[in-house]
């Protein structure tokens, strides 16, 4: 009984708060094996993403950059600096042997049930297993997260990383002899830095605040030292990359501030909402907001998360909900008022940890002692259909798009190709990355986030190998190669009047004909 204690608040009010512990766990199900409920929800995760969202999914733009970095396909794509290599790292044992998108694919969707599960499993401690799955259950269900499962994307693991050491924290805080806590907490934060540096440093500051402030806690200086030295660990190869290609910490910061558009002070939130209707990117966001319906369980969050943290103060779950929800909102707050775009999958850490009050609170209102308990469950039953079928629909769309975008790029690889542009070979222009890696060229560019190369030294090159730029309709190609012969290329999307120069050195089988 001592976790109730800690939970509970004053000690003239623990015999109380004990009796009802017993009588909750006993008739909301906090009696319940969590190892049945967290496996169910995370193979669903898995199946449900591979068979519906998964087939034909090919690289996006960031992933290509990510796993460029480790395959045999092509040259590694420029690396920018807000970038870390996590993600590269975990994707490596898969796309370091073969080029499948396929086999990528379904190795990414299996450790993403595998991590889902493993971050909720940390937990069971501290909350009931119904809460646990509820969570999990709702996290999954997200259009976003669905998307990301198996993407080379560092955003769902950084949100598995921080329910991971949130979940450890707590452990190691009511329980200072649980060294496996002390050791899962500072890998959460380790692995979350590794993947995202800056989101790190955000999930750290409220871990040690928590640590200064939470009551009975013990060896408060150790938990602050180990969150400390997980952040530390996890941005070592971020940092020591800095000051060898960037000349400095200050300087890849900058950078990386550029890069995103110059961080300050702006307020997203409505960026967010708007994204929320199927846009993976949203930069520039001045776009209408075509999609209300898919933004009301963003509406509905506050709301939630509120009465998941009231059901927890009078549940005896206070310190668990409370601290995941302040974790959860110091995650959203530097992507909600310091970046001018927005992007969903920034999110996922927060709704990660957001989860777990919204999940108190939908348990709480439909257990066996809760007024109003029949009126409840039938509200959240509809509402829960209405919520899974937006996000299928979103969910559909989103990646039907990318389906179609990857078919197009396949196309237009085909045709460079066909024009005689084989490795070793060079693209640079709109869409580089993403051609050039299908075609196996390096992707170079003389200006933006890349300027990796010069104009002179792309000429140079393509008198000696095949050299393409691809530019849309309305574009004008670089004085280099404006004397190169010129092909059409198939439409990619939307866009159209793509078009091909191409160096002396591409001669292909169709050369003839044109």
């Amino acid at each position: 009984m001592q976790e109730t204690r800690f939970v509970a608040g004053p000690p003239d009010r623990v015999p109380r708060e004990r009796r009802g512990t017993r009588e909750r766990c006993s008739s909301a199900g906090a009696g319940a094996r969590p190892l049945p409920l967290l496996a169910a929800v995370a193979t669903a995760f898995t199946l449900v993403h591979l068979l519906l969202v998964a087939p034909g999914l090919g690289l996006g733009w960031d992933e290509t950059v990510y796993v460029s970095q480790v395959s045999p396909q092509a040259p590694a794509a420029f690396f920018s600096a807000p970038r870390a290599r996590g993600i590269t790292y975990l994707v490596a044992p898969v796309a370091a042997l073969t080029t499948s998108v396929a086999a990528l694919r379904v190795y990414m969707a299996v450790l993403a049930g595998c991590g889902l599960f493993l971050a909720l499993w940390v937990w069971r401690r501290s909350l009931p297993a119904p809460v646990l799955a509820v969570a999990g259950a709702l996290f999954a269900s997200l259009w976003v997260t669905m998307f990301y499962a198996s993407q080379a994307m560092p955003n769902l693991w950084v949100a598995y990383g921080a329910l991971a050491a949130v979940g450890c924290f707590l452990r190691a805080a009511r329980d200072p002899g649980d060294r496996w806590a002390l050791a899962g907490m500072g890998a959460g934060v380790a692995f979350a830095a590794l993947m995202r540096p800056s989101d790190a440093v955000w999930l750290a500051l409220p871990l040690v605040v928590a640590a200064l402030v939470m009551p009975r806690t013990r060896r408060r200086g150790l938990l602050i030292l180990v969150a400390v030295t997980g952040v530390a660990l996890g941005c070592a190869e971020w940092v020591i990359e800095a000051y060898v290609h960037y000349g400095g910490l200050a300087a890849r910061l900058r950078r990386a501030s550029e890069i995103q558009g110059h961080l300050g002070w702006y307020f997203a939130v409505d960026d967010h909402v708007r994204a929320l209707g199927g846009r993976a990117l949203c930069r520039p966001c001045d776009v209408p907001w075509r999609h209300p319906p898919s933004a009301l369980w963003f509406f509905a969050l506050p709301l939630l998360v509120a009465g998941g943290v009231r059901a927890a103060v009078r549940g005896g779950h206070r310190t668990p909900v409370v601290v995941a929800t302040v974790v959860g909102v110091t995650l959203a707050a530097p992507y909600l008022f310091t970046v001018g775009y927005a992007a969903p999958r920034f999110l996922l850490p927060a709704y990660a940890l957001l989860a777990l009050p919204v999940a108190q609170c939908l348990v709480r209102a439909c257990g066996p002692r809760a007024r109003w308990r029949r009126t409840a469950a039938w509200c959240v039953a509809v509402a829960v259909v209405g919520h899974l079928t937006i996000q299928y629909f979103l969910v559909d769309g989103v990646a039907g798009r990318v389906r179609r975008n990857s078919l197009d790029l396949t196309r237009i690889a085909a045709e460079l190709r066909a024009q005689g542009v084989r490795p070793p070979c060079v693209i640079s222009g709109d869409e580089a990355v993403r051609v050039a890696f299908r075609t196996g060229c390096a992707s170079r560019q003389f200006s933006g986030h890349d300027g990796s190369t010069t104009p002179r030294a792309l000429a140079a090159t393509g008198l000696r190998q095949p050299v393409a730029v691809l530019v849309y309709a309305g574009g004008r190609p670089p004085a280099y190669a404006r004397e190169w012969r010129v092909r059409p290329l198939p439409d990619l999307g939307r866009r159209t009047g793509l078009r091909a120069y191409l160096s002396d050195a591409a001669t292909g089988s169709r050369t003839a004909s044109h």
